[in-house]
C-alpha cells in the first residue's frame, strides 16, 4: 500500500490503508522506497488473522478481508486511469469477486531440493502451495505425490512445473528440466493426468512423456438465438455459486446454476495461454459478449478462442480470430474447425494482421474489435493499426491497470469514448485485477 515519509513515496507490503505500522525498508528505487510491514501498531477492522504465509506467491493480500480487497482493487483501477491515463472517474468501478479458494486452473510452480511450490514474494525461496488454498484439493494432493516420487526416485533435475486444468478438474502438466536431464525418468508423474510433456534447458522442442498434454473445456453460451448455428449442443452448466462484488451485492457465477444454451468446445495445450479462474470463466465470456455490438467481430490476441469462438457460437455473423503464438494458434485452428467459413483464423501476430488488412483495404468500421493483450498492453503499432481501421467498438480486456490506463488515453485522444468499465477479480488475494472496458466512437 502507498504511504509517504517526509514527502517520499513509500510502498509498504503487508499494510492496509488507514493503518499505522512500523515498516522495514527493503530497497530504494528511483523516486520510491519499498518497505515491508514489521509491526502493526493500529490495525484496520478489515485485517484478518490466521491466513498462513501471506508473503507466499499468489497470497499477498490474504490478510485483508475479501470485500475490502474488492473495494481496493476498484480504487486501484480508478487511480491508474486518473494518474497514468488522465481519465478521471467519479467513482471506482465495480469489481466482480470470486470464491477465494480452489479457483486456479493454471499455475507455474518452481522446484528445488525435492520440493515444488511458489516463490515467496520478491525472493527465490520456495513456499508450499497448499496453505495458500489457490489450487484445488485434488491438485494439492497430486503435488504431494509428485514430491514423494521425486524423493523415491532421487530425481533432481526438475526446475519448474506448469499445470493446466479445466473447470471439471482434468489436469495436464508440462515439466521444465535442467540441462542434461533424462526426461524419461519423470514418466511416473503422469499418474492422474491427461498427459505429461517436458522440455530440457539445453534442447529445443518438447517431448511428450505420456498421454495428451492438453485439457478441454465446454463452455455454455446462454441466450443463443433459436436456430442460430453453433458448435456443440444444448447442455446444463454444472458448477457454481454466488460470488461477491465491490458494489456489495452478490453476482451469480455462471458455472453452476441450470440453464440451456449452445456450447463451444475449447481444447488447449498445457502451455497455451488461458484465463486462470475456473469460477469466473463463463461469467467473463458473458460479460465481454454483452459489450459487443451487432455485426462482425475481430478478436485480437485470441489465444485458443475463448472470446471469438464463444461469440461465433452465440451467432455472431462473422468472426476473425488472430493469434501469433504457435502453441495457442494450433489449438485455435482446431477449435475453430466446427464453425467452417463462419470463423476466419489468422495465425500471425496482431501487428502483421493489421498491416495485412490495411494493405487489402478491408473495412472494419462496422465491426467490434476485442483486444486481450499481455501485461505489456498493446504495442504502439498494434494500437495505431487498430485505431486506423476505425471500428465502431473496441472491447478492451486488460490484466494490467497501468498499461490499460496508458492505452485508454491513446484511444480517447483518437476520438473514442470510455463507456462501461468493470473490474473482475480473477486472482483473489493478489494485487492483480482484470479490467474490461468498452470504447465507442
Amino acid at each position: 500500500m502507498l504511504a509517504r515519509h517526509h514527502g517520499q513515496v513509500v510502498l509498504v507490503s503487508g499494510a492496509i490503508p488507514g493503518e499505522r505500522v512500523s515498516a522495514r525498508v527493503e530497497r530504494a528505487g528511483k523516486g520510491v522506497i519499498y518497505a515491508d510491514t514489521a509491526q502493526v501498531l493500529s490495525a484496520s477492522p478489515d485485517r484478518r488473522g490466521d491466513v498462513g504465509d501471506w508473503r507466499c506467491g499468489g497470497n499477498v493480500l490474504a490478510f485483508i478481508d475479501y470485500p475490502r480487497q474488492l473495494q481496493l482493487k476498484g480504487q486501484i483501477i480508478q487511480d491508474a486511469l486518473a494518474r497514468i491515463g488522465r481519465v478521471p472517474l467519479a467513482s471506482p468501478p465495480e469489481v466482480i469477486g470470486s470464491p477465494e479458494h480452489g479457483y486456479r486452473m493454471r499455475a507455474r510452480l518452481h522446484a528445488a531440493n525435492g520440493r515444488v511450490g511458489f516463490f515467496r514474494e520478491g525472493t527465490h525461496v520456495l513456499c508450499g502451495a497448499a496453505p495458500t488454498r489457490q489450487l484445488a484439493d485434488a491438485t494439492n494432493a497430486w503435488l504431494v505425490r509428485v514430491e514423494e516420487l521425486l524423493a523415491r526416485d532421487s530425481l533432481s533435475g526438475l526446475a519448474a512445473v506448469e499445470l493446466s486444468e479445466n473447470i471439471g478438474g482434468e489436469r495436464a502438466c508440462h515439466l521444465e528440466l535442467h540441462a542434461g536431464v533424462d526426461a524419461s525418468g519423470y514418466t511416473a508423474l503422469a499418474e492422474g493426468l491427461t498427459g505429461l510433456s517436458a522440455a530440457r534447458a539445453d534442447r529445443a522442442g518438447v517431448e511428450v512423456l505420456a498421454g495428451t498434454p492438453s485439457v478441454v473445456d465446454s463452455l455454455a453460451i446462454p441466450g443463443t438465438p433459436e436456430g442460430a448455428p453453433y458448435a456443440g449442443h444444448p447442455v446444463q452448466s454444472s458448477v457454481g455459486h454466488p460470488v461477491p462484488s465491490s458494489a456489495g451485492h452478490p453476482v451469480q457465477s455462471s458455472v453452476g446454476h441450470p440453464f440451456k444454451g449452445a456450447v463451444v468446445r475449447l481444447q488447449r495445450d498445457v502451455r497455451a495461454f488461458f484465463q486462470g479462474n475456473r469460477f469466473l470463466l463463463e461469467s467473463l465470456v458473458h460479460h465481454v459478449r454483452s459489450l459487443v455490438g451487432p455485426g462482425p467481430v475481430v478478436d485480437l490476441y485470441a489465444g485458443v478462442g475463448l472470446f471469438g469462438l464463444s461469440l461465433a457460437a452465440a451467432g455472431a455473423p462473422g468472426v476473425i480470430v488472430v493469434e501469433g503464438d504457435p502453441v495457442s494458434g494450433a489449438d485455435l485452428r482446431q477449435n475453430a474447425e466446427p464453425f467452417g467459413e463462419r470463423v476466419r483464423v489468422e495465425r500471425r501476430s496482431v501487428e502483421q494482421f493489421l498491416a495485412l488488412i490495411r494493405d487489402r483495404s478491408e473495412d472494419l468500421t462496422g465491426s467490434t474489435i476485442i483486444v486481450d493483450p499481455p501485461r505489456t498492453g498493446m504495442t504502439r503499432e498494434a494500437l495505431a493499426g487498430t485505431i486506423a481501421r476505425k471500428p465502431g467498438r473496441i472491447v478492451y480486456v486488460s490484466c494490467d491497470v497501468a498499461t490499460f490506463a496508458r492505452d485508454s488515453r491513446t484511444l480517447i485522444d483518437a476520438g473514442y469514448e470510455l463507456g462501461e468499465l468493470t473490474g473482475v477479480d480473477l486472482f483473489p488475494n493478489t494485487a492483480h485485477v482484470e479490467s474490461i472496458a468498452r470504447f465507442t466512437r
